[in-house]
């Protein structure tokens, strides 16, 4: 890393919320800022919310002389408690805010932490909407999806962590950056309007019980999809399988954030499922696409009529050339397009033909993921969820 190269602190706990974290590592990383995942715990292994495992680069312990351009709070609960407990991470937050630099807070961390540690005062905040009237205790409290205030930026919920993540990639690194980072993201155009999908061919996605979900993951998949796709479907009450390839239940994502799977796909392998649903990123997708299991398991799927769904690489790299399109409509990530031998409906963000859904990145992961919940449970569970997640 260079001299000039940008140094950004992100601290996770047990109960942050992973995609709001995983989006906030992946972007900055994305911009080529030098990012530090730190644990407030003892131990570096976290248990963020909806039972999705991370692994952080250090404890913040050892990073308490550290000097960052910008230190980022996640949301989530209990982790957003953990860290407005946390006194090294309060003592580094204020001397960041004396020194000038950047500090930013999202969901319930800027009521939470930044408000409760007196940052916020005269401030316009903003934040997740049940601690509105927490924050308006300690800040001037604005219902905006990301707000700047001098050196202090909030901002709302999961829904709004990748506009949050592009914003103070433009506040650290300018707003060519920003634009350059922004476009591959393929980001909502009309953020916060009612979410929707395209769909052909309707069948009922049908389930007994509980619908069970497969999520394979593998070292290069893109963590902004892979932990969205989790974090929805476990909101929605689905039960839903992290299944890593290979021998370690721990893959190193396409942006270098550590996931642990629940088990090895060779022990998932095992049962049926309901769904199997692979999110995207080069290296993760050529995985999926050389892993003879996987790909077996998606032909039966295929050939018994049940549902099967991948995002971004996915589609075009592991779908396609196993014949998991044929007869078939589907979308993929814009430059990955022109791999698919049916190009006629590649500009829709979320696509359901039969039983097939496919998307397009990382900014379409959350619509992808309500469009499954929608697909199992209704439309009204869907909107619920987008509403609680402020899609």
């Amino acid at each position: 890393m260079s001299s000039s190269t940008k140094k950004v602190l992100i601290p996770v706990a047990h109960g942050t919320e992973p995609f709001e974290a995983v989006v906030m590592i992946d972007v900055l990383r994305r911009g080529g800022a030098d990012v530090t995942v730190a644990s407030v715990e003892n131990q570096v292994g976290v248990d963020a919310c909806h039972g999705i495992k991370m692994v952080a680069d250090t404890l913040l312990s050892e990073i308490t002389d550290s000097v960052f351009d910008l230190i980022m709070l996640p949301g989530g609960l209990p982790g957003g408690e953990t860290l407005k407990n946390c006194k090294p991470l309060e003592k580094m937050v204020k001397k960041q805010d004396t020194d000038g630099r950047l500090n930013a807070a999202i969901c319930c961390a800027p009521a939470l932490a930044l408000g409760t540690w007196g940052l916020l005062e005269g401030k316009k905040a903003t934040c997740y909407p049940v601690f509105m009237d927490k924050l308006a205790t300690c800040a001037k409290a604005v219902e905006s999806r990301v707000e700047i205030d001098g050196k202090i930026v909030t901002s709302r919920g999961p829904g709004t962590t990748m506009e949050f993540s592009v914003t103070l990639v433009e506040q650290l690194l300018g707003k060519e950056k920003a634009v350059e980072v922004s476009g591959p993201l393929v980001m909502r155009p009309n953020p916060g309007d009612e979410y929707t999908i395209t769909e052909l061919n309707q069948v009922n996605w049908s389930f007994d019980g509980t619908p069970q979900i497969l999520v394979p993951i593998a070292d290069g998949s893109e963590e902004m999809e892979a932990v969205a796709i989790i974090d929805v479907l476990r909101r929605a009450k689905a039960n839903v399988v992290v299944a890593a390839l290979g021998n370690s239940l721990e893959v190193v994502a396409s942006r270098k954030v550590k996931l642990v799977a629940d088990v090895l796909l060779d022990e998932a392998e095992k049962n049926s499922y309901d769904l199997i649903v692979l999110p995207g990123g080069l290296g993760g997708a050529e995985a999926f696409a050389s892993s003879e299991k996987l790909v077996n398991m998606l032909k039966k799927q295929a050939e018994s009529n049940r549902p099967y769904g991948a995002i971004c690489a996915s589609p075009a790299l592991v779908f396609e050339p196993h014949g998991l399109l044929k007869g078939k409509k589907a979308t993929a990530f814009p430059a990955m397009c022109s791999k698919l031998t049916d190009q006629s409906h590649i500009e829709h963000r979320v696509l359901v033909d039969g039983n097939l859904i496919t998307s397009r990145g990382p900014g379409t992961s959350l619509e992808f993921a309500l469009a499954i919940v929608e697909k199992f449970y209704g439309r009204e569970k869907g909107l619920q969820l987008a509403k609680a997640t402020l899609v």
